[in-house]
């Protein structure tokens, strides 16, 4: 088992740092509905990384049947690590040159209108549909599922997989809701370097990333 975790730390950390998300996260605790939208957003950031997870650890061929992981596993690792590779190119490309200052998405204005649910619906949206986090998911369970471990085993993999991968959203919640007020100085500085840093942050962790995955399908498949 921590073999496994080990294996799945760094696309856990991946996930885990998204500086969009962290700022959304941060905007909210702004707002007059702090202590209720937060922890809503956070636990559907939360759900969003299960429900990915455990519908990956279900597609049929990723379990190997001996101690070498399966053909389909490679393909699967290929696949997503040649999408990474992409999604870091067209990121680099979108980074704001020495002189620009990224500006605050328009959607993050209106976060001071969001009510509970819609929340918790960002925090799903951010984690299980945002697609650099998806990628990072779906290959993290398929090293789960290609482990050969019992269904016991993954679940556990998986549930310690999404606490580290929601630590940056869950450390602000919860500190602010212990310490309010007091934490508004941290909280804008980290929100306004995340929002103009995002795109070169997300360009360097999907080039790590792609190079990883593509390496481990190199070296099932051939």
């Amino acid at each position: 088992m921590g073999d496994l975790i080990g294996e799945t730390l760094a696309l856990a950390v991946g996930v885990a740092v998204s500086p969009v998300p962290i700022a959304a996260v941060i905007v909210t605790l702004f707002t007059p509905k702090a202590r209720t939208n937060a922890p809503m957003f956070m636990a559907g950031w939360i759900a969003g990384v299960l429900a990915v997870g455990f519908i990956v650890l279900l597609i049929p061929g990723l379990e190997p049947s001996t101690s070498e992981p399966t053909t389909t596993t490679g393909i699967v690792k290929g696949v997503l690590g040649l999408l990474l590779l992409v999604a870091g190119a067209a990121n680099w490309k979108k980074r704001p040159g020495p002189d620009e200052t990224a500006e605050m998405p328009a959607w993050m204005k209106g976060i001071d209108a969001f009510g509970a649910w819609k929340s918790a619906g960002m925090g799903f949206l951010f984690s299980g549909l945002n697609p650099k986090n998806m990628l990072l998911i779906a290959a993290a369970a398929v090293t789960i599922a290609a482990a050969g471990v019992t269904g016991g085993e993954q679940t556990t993999a998986l549930l310690i997989f999404t606490l580290i991968a929601s630590i940056t959203v869950i450390v602000p919640v919860i500190g602010y809701l212990i310490a309010g007020d007091r934490s508004d100085d941290v909280l804008s500085s980290a929100k306004t370097w995340l929002v103009q840093n995002n795109a070169a942050v997300m360009a360097v962790l999907f080039l790590v990333f792609s190079v990883s995955l593509i390496g481990d399908a190199i070296a099932i498949l051939f």
